[in-house]
């Protein structure tokens, strides 16, 4: 069967797509260039001619899984205008029960490790993955500016929480026992009211970080 000719920026969102849900299925450690192209359905070679290994296509992967996570988290913190419910929205982005949920961190989980091994990846990609950090950011200056929130450093304090969020996110995919998505929601709730609570207490009712909804 003579497969269709595409555009050589579709032929790469298609061997994207076929290489996340390798990773997710499987992991990186086992993932191969010729598992990928079988789920791609195109030859070993046109993978090739678009990459130069698994490590290039897990960053585009963790790149495309970026924009495409957080677009409508990003759009809905950035335009509520209160600091409290704005991260709220941002955090339970992270810790629900969901398979995208499960699968993203996945995906954040082999791309560490890759990292680890090739440390120049993350500088190459950092600007477009750090959408929830830089988000967070936002979010951070706006409730300092306003008085909700005590006078911190918002980049500081955003790295923070990413830092914090992403270990339990690790720990959650490992699936440590007892660190359900409810709890990882109230640690994280608790790790917020701590850094950005002018008084250090928690946030009013109707303003937890963990609430859903």
């Amino acid at each position: 069967m003579t497969r269709r000719r595409l555009p050589p920026a579709a032929r790469r969102a298609q061997i994207i797509e076929a290489a996340r849900g390798v990773i997710v299925e499987r992991g990186l450690a086992v993932a191969s260039l010729r598992d990928i192209a079988k789920a791609a359905d195109v030859s070993l070679g046109t993978v090739t001619y678009h990459f130069d290994g698994v490590d290039e296509i897990l960053s585009a992967v963790v790149v495309t899984e970026s924009e495409r996570f957080y677009e409508d988290v990003v759009r809905a913190a950035d335009a509520e205008p209160d600091p409290w419910r704005a991260l709220e929205i941002i955090v339970a982005s992270l810790f629900g029960d969901s398979d995208d949920v499960a699968a993203h961190w996945r995906i954040w989980s082999d791309y560490w490790a890759a990292v680890a091994r090739r440390p120049e990846m993350a500088a190459a990609y950092a600007d477009r993955i750090r959408h929830w950090e830089a988000c967070c950011t936002r979010v951070i200056a706006r409730g300092v500016a306003s008085g909700t929130f005590r006078g911190v450093d918002p980049e500081v304090t955003a790295l923070k929480l990413a830092a914090y969020s992403d270990g339990l996110g690790t720990q959650r995919a490992q699936n440590v026992e007892g660190l359900t998505a409810e709890v990882a929601r109230t640690w994280m709730n608790e790790f917020a009211r701590w850094l950005l609570s002018p008084d250090g207490r928690p946030a009013e009712a109707g303003h937890c970080v963990s609430r859903e909804g």
